[in-house]
């Protein structure tokens, strides 16, 4: 398996870096392949590898997604076949006073994913193919990764963001996919309370 990434040359000049200077033209990594495959394709493929027939594997699939919901909604973390485990969250303010403790409190909702090991090691395995290009859409370099094939984990780490002495209740998920990452998402919580 290969991740597929360009690097399109972009002026960035109307950025400026810590000492104030333009950022000028850099070379900015964003995905090349990734689609949304449908549903049906899944359930077809699914079907197909499963040797079960389509329709089976469509009333399995909604079942399952039906059920997924119920369990999360419920508050518990629902293992997601060869994926990883699903569940609801929230991020949210803290306060001193029992008096003060009100929905308001909560900034957000969230849904939290954390991968399995074996999704984790597929990743880390998988190779990158970065094919670079310049500002004119002409190809200039191609690479492939010989990294260290680290793999984020956001179970582990605070992801940035301030500590206003809120919480953060579902794991920090944060993070930029498909750009430049700026130091995650804005964790208004940044305690997490898994």
């Amino acid at each position: 398996m290969s991740i597929k990434v360009k690097a399109i040359e972009t002026d960035l000049s109307h950025f400026k870096d810590k000492q104030g200077n333009s950022l000028g033209f850099r070379y900015v990594l964003k995905p090349e392949l990734y689609s949304k495959l449908s549903e049906s394709k899944v359930i077809a493929e699914a079907a197909l590898r499963s040797g079960v027939a389509k329709g089976v594997m469509a009333a399995c699939w909604d079942a399952a997604g039906e059920v997924i919901k119920a369990w999360a909604t419920e508050g518990h973390s629902v293992a997601l076949p060869g994926l990883g485990t699903m569940r609801f969250g929230l991020r949210s303010n803290s306060v001193a006073d029992v008096n003060d403790v009100a929905a308001k409190l909560i900034s957000t909702r969230r849904i939290v994913f954390t991968p399995s090991v074996d999704l984790k090691d597929e990743l880390k395995s998988a190779s990158v193919s970065i094919t670079c290009y310049d500002r004119n859409g002409e190809v200039v370099k191609r690479v492939t990764s010989t990294d260290d094939a680290e793999v984020e984990d956001d179970e582990n780490e605070n992801n940035g963001g301030e500590n206003n002495g809120g919480t953060n209740t579902g794991g920090n998920t944060g993070g930029n996919t498909g750009g430049d990452n700026n130091g995650g998402g804005g964790n208004n919580g940044g305690v997490s309370n898994d």
